[in-house]
């Protein structure tokens, strides 16, 4: 997720991957920023009757895995989201 100490600065390069997450103060919003690997996309989503769960943020960043970040934007609670550990397969011969 994005670092951003000032809201004016960001600390991370945006074409890294990063993807910066920006929050309206009732929590309800969020904007995405990202670069795609053609261009930067901006996307934007506002719930309904709830608001987002948000991840304790330290120094400007939070950081969540991928499972975690779907859960949010979908508005779900990403504390209970935990991804499944999977073992590199064993050689067939």
């Amino acid at each position: 997720m994005g670092n951003c100490k000032d809201p004016r600065t960001l600390t991370k390069d945006p074409f890294t991957g990063t993807v910066f997450v920006f929050r309206a103060k009732k929590a309800d919003r969020l904007k995405l920023l990202y670069w795609d690997g053609t261009g930067l996309v901006m996307a934007y989503k506002r719930l309904e009757e709830h608001t987002f769960t948000w991840p304790a943020v330290k120094d400007g960043l939070m950081m969540l895995n991928h499972a975690q970040f779907e859960a949010l934007f979908a508005g779900l609670d990403w504390r209970r989201v935990r991804a499944i550990e999977a073992r590199a397969p064993e050689a067939v011969e």
